[in-house]
Order: C-alpha cells, then sequence, then structure tokens
C-alpha cells in the first residue's frame, strides 16, 4: 500500500518521487494568519498553541474512520482529474510537476479569465494535500489510509504535454450536470425539498464531450478547442460544488471532536473553489463546436436570462431551508446527509467521469460510500 503521504504522481517516468514540501508562498501565508488568530486571543493564545498539535491517542472510531476514508478516496479521484487539467491547462513545477502544458488549450482557458492556469495549479495543489493529509490523519488514529493505484488505468490525452501513465478518471467522454448554476441562483427552490433546476447548458448534460484536448488534432479549429475550454469551465464548478455539498454533509455523521475539525475546515475549502469556477464559467464565449454541435448559450439572452442565468450572480442567492416556514438563508444546497457518499458516487458515474472503469473499481468505491453512509446520524434528521 502506498504510505499515507506519497501522491498519484509517485514514481512517474520524470522522476518525481514525491510531492512538494518546500516552504512555498501559500504555505507562509496560511502561518501567517495562524500566528496573526493566536496573537489575538490575549492570555488563550498560549493554550491554543500548546494544544494545536497534540496527538489524539485514541483510535477513531468505525464509522469516523469510514467517513475520512470515503472523503479520502473523493479527494484522490479529484486529484488525478485536477492533475490532468494541470498537465494541459495550468501551471507545472515543483508544487505540482507533471507534464508541459499546451498552448492552444491555455490560450482557450484564458478566455474564460487570464488567470485560468493558475487556479488550475492552485485547485490541484490543494486537492494533493487534502488526500495526503487524510490518509496521514488515518493512520495517524489508527485506521486504515485509501490508496486507489491498482485501478489507475484509464488512459491519458494524447496531446502534447500530457503525461503518458495511467489514470483513475476520464476527461474526455464528459457528460456535465450543469443544474448547479441555477440552483445557486435560485430563492424560491433547494434539492434538499426535492427541487430540480434547469441546465445553464443543456447540450452539456445530453451529450459525450472532453474537456481536455485528446490528442493535438482536437486543438484546431479554433471554435472546437474553445468548446472543449468551455466544458472545462463548466466542469471545474460542477465538481467543485459537488464537494461543497460533501463535507457539510457527512460533517452530520462526524462523532469524534478531531475529526470533525478535520472536516469543518477542509470543506470550506471546497466551496472557495466552487465561488472562483462559478465565476469563471460565466465568461464561458457563446459559441457552437463545428465538430460536434455543441453549443454554449449566451446566458445572458433570451430564452436564458433573468436571475437563475444571470452571469454575473455568482453568490448563493437566499433560498428556502430546513423548512418552508423559516425566513429564506443563503446556504450551501444540498446537504441533506441521507446517502450522500453513494449520491456523490452516483453523480460521479453518471458524468462520465469513471467510463472505461473495471467493476472492481465500482464495486471498491461503492463499499466505500456504503460504510460512510452507515456512519451514525447525530441529532435529529
Amino acid at each position: 500500500m502506498r504510505s499515507a503521504t506519497q501522491s498519484p504522481m509517485d514514481c512517474k517516468p520524470d522522476g518525481v518521487t514525491e510531492v512538494h514540501r518546500g516552504f512555498s508562498r501559500r504555505a507562509f501565508l496560511a502561518s501567517g494568519v495562524a500566528v496573526g488568530v493566536g496573537a489575538g486571543l490575549g492570555p488563550f493564545g498560549g493554550a491554543v498553541s500548546a494544544l494545536a498539535d497534540k496527538p489524539s491517542s485514541s483510535k477513531l472510531g468505525k464509522g469516523d474512520a469510514a467517513i475520512l476514508r470515503f472523503l479520502a478516496a473523493a479527494e484522490i479521484l479529484e486529484t488525478d482529474l485536477w492533475q490532468q487539467y494541470n498537465e494541459l491547462g495550468g501551471i507545472q513545477d515543483s508544487e505540482v510537476p507533471g507534464g508541459s502544458g499546451s498552448k492552444p488549450y491555455i490560450e482557450a482557458l484564458e478566455v474564460l479569465d487570464e488567470d485560468m492556469p493558475q487556479y488550475i495549479h492552485d485547485n490541484t495543489e490543494d486537492e494533493f494535500t487534502h488526500f495526503t493529509f487524510l490518509n496521514a490523519y488515518l493512520e495517524s488514529r489508527g485506521a486504515e489510509a485509501v490508496d486507489l493505484s491498482e485501478f489507475a488505468n484509464l488512459p491519458s490525452s494524447k496531446a502534447k504535454g500530457a503525461q503518458q501513465i495511467g489514470r483513475l478518471t476520464n476527461l474526455m467522454e464528459l457528460t456535465v450536470d450543469t443544474s448547479w448554476y441555477t440552483r445557486y441562483r435560485s430563492s424560491t427552490k433547494n434539492p434538499d425539498f426535492g427541487d430540480t433546476f434547469p441546465q445553464a447548458v443543456p447540450d452539456l448534460a445530453k451529450g459525450v464531450f472532453p474537456a481536455i484536448p485528446r490528442s493535438d488534432a482536437d486543438l484546431e479549429p479554433q471554435k472546437h478547442i474553445q468548446a472543449i475550454a468551455n466544458t472545462a469551465g463548466f466542469h471545474f464548478a460542477t465538481i467543485e460544488q459537488g464537494g461543497t455539498s460533501l463535507y457539510p454533509a457527512v460533517a452530520q455523521r462526524t462523532s469524534d471532536g478531531e475529526a470533525l475539525r478535520v472536516v469543518l475546515s477542509i470543506g470550506p475549502t471546497e466551496a472557495m473553489h466552487f465561488q472562483t469556477w462559478s465565476d469563471k464559467a460565466g465568461n464561458a464565449e457563446p459559441l457552437t463546436d463545428p465538430t460536434n454541435g455543441l453549443k454554449f448559450p449566451d446566458l445572458n439572452e433570451p430564452p436564458f436570462g433573468g436571475e437563475e442565468f444571470q452571469t454575473n450572480l455568482i453568490m448563493p442567492e437566499p433560498t428556502i431551508f430546513l423548512r418552508k416556514s423559516l425566513p429564506i438563508v443563503s446556504v450551501v444546497r444540498p446537504t441533506q446527509t441521507d446517502g450522500i457518499a453513494m449520491g456523490a458516487v452516483e453523480f460521479l458515474t453518471a458524468m462520465g467521469l469513471f467510463r472505461g472503469q473495471s467493476t472492481s473499481f465500482f464495486n471498491a468505491l461503492k463499499q466505500l460510500a456504503r460504510e460512510a453512509d452507515a456512519a451514525k446520524l447525530k441529532g435529529p434528521k
């Protein structure tokens, strides 16, 4: 089994053997914030510092271990897909090594925002740290880490810039659900009440499309590579809104105080990712791909338009929550906890992310989900 601190990029042909552990700018900023908070607590600052690195002496309970194992598996899968995006469209450096970039793909992504390569890089780095931390934490509390490396057998993109290694996820045959776009703009509906929402890009939910160039043949004509970049832009947000809901949903079943702290501390970063990608998706150029007919509509024009489609509304609209008799409130949605892990597996499967995977892969993933969903719910439903 891979050790808890190894990454999917370990032992790759480029000679990279571990995740970069240098003192990065982001690590410095995080440390600075932590010091600032401690300094502002007056006489309690010392106590907080003393407790900050005190390891728990108890073994994780079965339910909490199952929850964290499922989250670790989800983060490994996210890391795998984000690694593919970064190899072709992000920044390759010591923090996120692998690949060499595809200039035409990067330029198409930059139509959505000129900082897309940096954002892709940072999202990828975050996912690496999430799964390596979760696996290390599991082992530190006497639980088994998660290793999916035996299932990394899907092919890589053949486009110049991509590593030729086995993958867990398939970004070349996606069916992307873009209903999150209208869900977070609705002030009257919430999926926790069984409500459904229209697709922002209906074609993406009906067909099968690449989000990365499958080969250099996909780099032209221009509208084709732009459609691939647009697909990626919406897929980024589709993935991260899933994590935004997953963490608060499983937190409701987490019993151990420290494990709950882990869940509540990682979860909000998924929301930060989603907020970023929600903003960028709205910048996708209206176009029709001449190679496959995929249409990206102008979301500000009829038959779209209105509050549900307005592209500059990137913060969650207040909506109904818990009971319709209560005032509306700006919340993450959904956060219903029943069956959330299996629901996540079904959601990712439906988008084609695992097209080509083995039966044993699906069995392993579903088992992790069943165990997480079996964790005891805390308090009233």
